[in-house]
């Protein structure tokens, strides 16, 4: 047990306290960000951030992934302030944890296998543009001192690594350029400006709602979507961190994971929340790979808000304005664009579709899921291909020598494939080089002997593997054993 949670949480200690450092300030004026998007007091963001990377980092199910406070998620939860009021978003923060735990004992991890490669690059370059998009705003109206704060951020991130790799670079460069903001008196926009931060504990409460079921199915519809948009991104995300750090995760464990901090969450004032790519990428790039790195970005969150609130407010916007636009180009897939003329047409269209969809709309699951759809137009058009080559066997009867796919998508043209009224007395069709997958294939094999037999013809259906043999007997069609 013990090497095993040493292997879990203290197998890479110090830069894991140090990427859990650097995340921590770069949570800060995303979950005050996001509280603004979502319409709430910026303490509730940071609430939900703490609370759910503390829990995440525990129960979780991909160690060293960062899960917070997101955009993607405040998105959805305006109409539910606008109409019912802060209780119910606790509310349905809960209702979002309770069902996203279901997901998990129902193994909806599992679904992340069925999204195609295409689709994981296009949302990873699509929150890579949204993620330097989202920085634009706090250049309207700037001075020279902001873009160069931002260029000298930029080039701290770069250039400290080639003088040690000790300390994480993005660290470095918020306290530096912090130091300099505030003794040369800058004139910049800091973290304070954005909201108020209060430096009180998080405390345990019960949503003040009206327990009926007429309340419960009120805010389901909302705790549904966020159920779902949380679930996508946060296993798109933990997709994204296995391949970066050549390790796996569990994928379900991880749902249920993050229904508990959502659940956790909801008790104690903050909003649902989700994996963050753009803090899970900051936190890798820094060295951390544990749970430990995730745990120290929660609790040092608090410690800021609690301890240091006075000096985060003086953090400049500059400063962690080019930490994100380091991990902007940090998360953006350039070989992508390398290989997009390359790959298969259909892989290359799905792969800008989602990209466009999930800038557009700001939305990952409608991307991700439209992805996962036109791959599948994609797959079903190039496998709706069969083919039919005839022999002549040496006791008089036509051999059909089927190839491709018989499904839904080739019934009619399978059915089209014989000369029904030219072929001989007997007709074998062998499925030798074929595959049968659904109804619709049975239902094209019966309508094929029975056309036959209406013309008094016989026909073997032959060469089925195991698969298909089955399939085809469940509903009482004859099958010859030979080939």
């Amino acid at each position: 047990m013990y090497p095993k949670l040493k292997n879990a949480w203290f197998s890479n200690v110090r830069r894991d306290m140090l990427s859990g450092l650097t995340v921590a300030f770069a949570l800060i004026p995303e979950a005050i960000a996001f509280s603004i998007l979502a319409g709430v007091d910026p303490m509730v963001g940071l609430y939900a951030s703490f609370c759910i990377a503390v829990t995440i980092s525990i129960v979780g199910g991909r160690p060293g992934m960062i899960s917070a406070a997101t955009g993607a998620m405040a998105s959805l939860m305006g109409p539910i302030i606008a109409k019912y009021g802060i209780e119910y978003l606790f509310a349905a923060t809960i209702l979002t944890g309770i069902i996203q735990y279901v997901m998990g004992m129902l193994k909806f991890g599992k679904f992340i296998t069925f999204i195609p490669h295409s689709v994981v690059t296009g949302f990873v370059n699509a929150l890579a543009i949204i993620i330097f998009m989202a920085q634009l705003p706090n250049f309207q109206g700037a001075n020279w001192q902001m873009y160069a704060m931002v260029a000298g951020t930029l080039a701290v991130i770069y250039l400290f690594p080639l003088l040690t790799k000790a300390v994480p670079s993005a660290l470095v460069a918020i306290i530096v350029m912090t130091i300099i903001s505030v003794t040369l008196h800058l004139d910049l926009r800091t973290v304070g400006d954005m909201g108020k931060i209060t430096q009180e504990l998080p405390f345990f409460h019960i949503p003040d709602i009206q327990l009926s079921l007429q309340a419960v199915w009120s805010i389901l519809p909302f705790s549904l979507a966020l159920a779902v948009v949380g679930i996508t991104e946060s296993l798109m995300t933990a997709t994204i961190v296995d391949e970066m750090t050549e390790t796996k995760s569990d994928k379900n464990k991880e749902v249920k994971g993050q229904g508990i901090a959502n659940i956790v969450t909801g008790f104690f004032g903050g909003m649902a929340g989700c994996a963050m790519i753009g803090q899970t990428v900051i936190n890798v790039k820094s060295g951390g790979r544990t749970r430990l790195s995730t745990f120290v970005a929660g609790v040092f969150l608090l410690f800021l808000i609690l301890v240091l609130g006075n000096v985060v407010k003086q953090i400049p916007m500059a400063a962690l304005t080019g930490v994100m636009f380091m991990v902007s180009l940090g998360t953006f897939d350039w070989n992508s664009l390398k290989t997009l003329a390359k790959i298969p047409r259909g892989d290359a269209l799905v792969m800008v579709v989602t990209v466009a969809i999930v800038v557009a709309t700001s939305d990952l699951a409608i991307g991700v899921v439209s992805g996962v759809v036109l791959s599948a137009l994609i797959f079903g058009w190039k496998s709706a291909k069969i083919k039919a080559h005839a022999t002549a066997s040496s006791n008089g009867a036509k051999v059909y020598h089927i190839s491709g796919q018989l499904f839904f998508g080739t019934m009619t043209h399978f059915i089209d494939l014989f000369d029904y009224r030219n072929d001989p007395q007997k007709v074998v069709i062998n499925f030798t080089a074929s595959h049968v997958w659904d109804h619709s294939a049975i239902t094209a094999i019966s309508k094929t002997k029975l056309k036959y037999e209406q013309l008094g013809k016989n026909v073997s259906i032959t060469g089925l593997n195991e698969e298909s043999r089955k399939l085809v007997e469940q509903v009482g069609l004859a099958v010859s054993s030979g080939h």
